[in-house]
């Protein structure tokens, strides 16, 4: 899977994700860097096809009205960042199969839930 990690996520995870295989960056790696408009984030993510991670919900607005992008949306509350790489590790087989068949996935403490 290829993967755009957005701003209030730390660059680590695309470390982390490249380690399971998955193609990644990071919003600070886009040429505004973390400044970069969710306009060009989703512009971005469609022409690359690659999932926004997300805790915005500002991109679930933008898939709730246009289809796009694919979306995983991490909806844990207040956790540790290596408390969310574990949630994420235990989950990722289940992510990549779940955007099998849906475009939106949110991530929570309890699992996973498919969006249509």
């Amino acid at each position: 899977m290829k993967f755009l990690v957005d701003a209030q996520l730390p660059k680590r995870f695309v470390g982390w994700l490249e380690a399971q295989g998955h193609d990644s960056i990071h919003t600070s790696d886009l040429p505004l860097k973390n400044a970069t408009p969710d306009k060009d984030v989703i512009a971005c993510a469609i022409k690359e096809a690659r999932v926004v991670v997300t805790k915005d919900d500002d991109f679930v607005q933008a898939f709730l009205l246009n289809g796009e992008p694919a979306l995983l949306l991490i909806s844990t509350g207040n956790i540790s960042n290596r408390n969310l790489e574990n949630l994420l590790q235990a989950n990722l087989s289940a992510v990549a199969k779940a955007f099998e068949d849906h475009r939106f996935i949110e991530i929570t403490s309890d699992g996973l839930i498919t969006h249509e």
